[in-house]
């Protein structure tokens, strides 16, 4: 027999001779505990789906008021099913106001501070993670304390600062004061830490600028984030209501919250007009929340982790 064969068929016997190593049950404990029993599992879905129940039950009731006639609303014990459906409350909420000049305005200046203010907060969370300066950390402490400051207190000063720059009563009121945020940029910042170094030193060398690598390289990766900023800013301006009271006098420059208060006067409130017109207001926040739900949930577990 050659060599070859005799060394493989020595090294086949000692394979086969050899005990087989026993399993660590150390490992299969900590796997089997880390499982939970169905009951368990049944009893944290049962929970979830209470808890889901109660935070939909406003929604639900809104939905059933914007059907119901004027003579129903305010009835006690409430009625959640009658006979027969107001459909045509939709149509005569669409029609007290001009809706559609809300929806218009409230489109323009929610997509418009959106974009502006996720530009500014990357750009300003870029050079608070990756740019060497005088008094980064001292400027960026500063910055987070701003966020203590009360909004109302805000008020007067902008309203001033519109007043003599003659912006009252335009977008340019109703957008410029609003498109830089001490969260975006916070929240910006958490995520352009936890890309590696390496990236960036690989950009130096291929001689990639600050401006093309962040728009390139960083905010590609960053989309999880990049959405979620966007999402909370296109919320918070679309419900936008006192600084759009302050800073218009027209009809023509007011949005949707502002029009919802044409169903409450002096003599009283129109509840089913005014559910059905929060009805289809409502309706583009949840559009875009469920189309940018993976991102937005992505953004949120994944920031500040390190």
């Amino acid at each position: 027999m050659a060599p070859d064969a005799q060394s493989a068929a020595g090294a086949t016997t000692q394979a086969v001779a050899l005990p087989a190593q026993p399993r660590r049950k150390g490992r299969k404990r900590s796997e089997a505990g880390g499982r939970l029993s169905p009951l368990a599992l049944g009893a944290i879905y049962l929970a979830l789906g209470i808890g889901a129940f109660i935070m939909l039950i406003p929604f639900i009731w809104m939905i059933v008021t914007s059907l119901k006639p004027m003579n129903e609303v305010t009835v006690f014990p409430p009625k959640w099913i009658w006979w027969p459906i107001h459909w045509h409350n939709y149509v005569d909420a669409w029609r007290t106001a001009p809706f559609g000049r809300y929806f218009f305005n409230s489109i323009v200046v929610a997509v418009v501070s959106t974009v502006l203010e996720v530009i500014t907060c990357a750009m300003a969370a870029y050079a608070f993670a990756r740019m060497n300066f005088f008094g980064k950390n001292t400027l960026f402490m500063l910055l987070l304390g701003s966020i203590m400051v009360p909004g109302e207190v805000l008020l007067v000063p902008n309203f001033i600062t519109l007043v003599r720059l003659s912006w009252i009563d335009t977008y340019w009121a109703l957008i410029i004061p609003w498109i830089v945020s001490v969260f975006g940029i916070f929240f910006m910042r958490q995520a352009f830490l936890q890309l590696p170094n390496e990236l960036f030193d690989a950009g130096k060398i291929d001689g990639c600028g600050t401006f093309r690598f962040l728009w390139r390289v960083v905010l590609p990766l960053s989309k999880p984030v990049v959405t979620t900023v966007a999402l909370f800013k296109f919320i918070g301006s679309w419900n936008s209501f006192l600084w759009v009271l302050i800073v218009t006098n027209t009809p023509n420059m007011r949005t949707i919250p502002v029009g919802l208060t044409y169903f409450s006067t002096e003599v009283g409130t129109t509840y089913n007009l005014l559910m059905a017109a929060s009805a289809f207001s409502m309706l583009p926040i949840l559009v875009l929340f469920f189309l940018a739900q993976k991102q937005f949930i992505q953004g949120i577990a994944r920031t500040g982790l390190k």
